[in-house]
């Protein structure tokens, strides 16, 4: 039985992989939708991205619908100093050959939601929690559609667009206090587990070797110059971990916590408070993913990127 799964995503180089493992899974993934968010780029140039993505991995039959342009109350932050101009550096991508589907993404996750029976979607998101949090503001009949959210954002320890924040946290902490407070089965990969997930030397040549468009730029966005200051020297690949679990659970460790989201607009903005030895004596809200078998992991992917064009 596949797994029916909405991405919602701000590509962003790890968003691209994240898509194509996607793309490259549906003997075990039905994916309905891509929709798009600002995030790492302006939501016009996410849409694009999507777009290219998708051509690149020849899956032309999953719609992209386009998102939210700002998050709910703050001004959008966005992250070409780290993806490059376009989100994609490195990826070498041809424009779109194709437009976005017509409706909003937020509109499209509600029908999607309401057409499922219940706990028929789990829901993805990739970048800020934008479009999850207006879609269950204006349709909270789509909750009990929901079998659970596995998202990319947060962080146990450092940050890394502050000291105290995760990117997608930080842009849209009001988004992520409205999805964590939804009362649905989370499974939360933060810093703590995605800084881990980074591919060798040699799953990085071995990608490359492919002799596949996907194989090229896949590595062409693993080997670009990345600036410094952001925790590693390579490039983890932070939402990739988002559909990895779906698929192969057994990866990764954690535990259940209590998570709570700073909204404030001062130097903790999108902190998220998890309470990792329940001192707090709150219900758990999220599981909290701290480890990952990166080897294996990327072991599995790259089988998996040799079957895509």
């Amino acid at each position: 039985m596949r797994e029916a799964i909405i991405i919602d995503t701000d590509p962003g180089q790890d968003d691209a992989v994240a898509l194509l493992l996607a793309f490259a899974s549906a003997d075990r993934l039905d994916l309905r939708a891509i929709t798009t968010v600002a995030g790492n780029v302006p939501v016009a140039q996410t849409t694009a991205n999507a777009l290219r993505i998708r051509d690149l991995g020849g899956a032309a039959t999953v719609p992209v619908h386009r998102g939210a342009e700002a998050p709910l109350i703050f001004p959008l932050e966005t992250a070409e100093f780290v993806c490059g101009p376009d989100g994609l550096a490195g990826a070498d991508l041809p424009p779109p050959a194709s437009a976005a589907a017509p409706g909003h993404a937020v509109e499209a996750i509600i029908a999607l939601c309401r057409a499922a029976p219940a706990d028929g979607i789990t829901l993805c998101p990739l970048g800020p929690l934008t479009n999850l949090a207006l879609a269950f503001r204006l349709a909270p009949d789509i909750l009990p559609k929901v079998k659970r959210i596995v998202l990319m954002g947060g962080a146990l320890g450092l940050g890394n667009m502050t000291p105290a924040a995760e990117f997608n946290i930080h842009v849209d902490p009001h988004a992520a206090a409205v999805v964590l407070g939804a009362e649905q089965p989370i499974v939360m990969m933060g810093l703590g587990v995605t800084l881990q997930a980074i591919a060798s030397h040699e799953q990085v040549a071995r990608i490359g070797a492919l002799g596949t468009a996907t194989g090229r730029a896949v590595h062409g966005m693993l080997t670009r110059p990345r600036p410094g200051g952001l925790g590693t020297a390579g490039h983890p690949m932070h939402d990739p971990c988002v559909i990895a679990f779906l698929l192969w659970p057994e990866l990764f460790a954690g535990r259940d916590c209590f998570v709570e989201i700073e909204t404030g607009a001062g130097p903790l903005r999108g902190r998220t408070t998890i309470d990792w030895n329940g001192r707090l004596k709150r219900q758990p809200n999220a599981h909290v993913v701290a480890t990952v078998q990166a080897h294996e992991l990327f072991e599995r992917m790259i089988a998996r990127f040799a079957t895509l064009p």
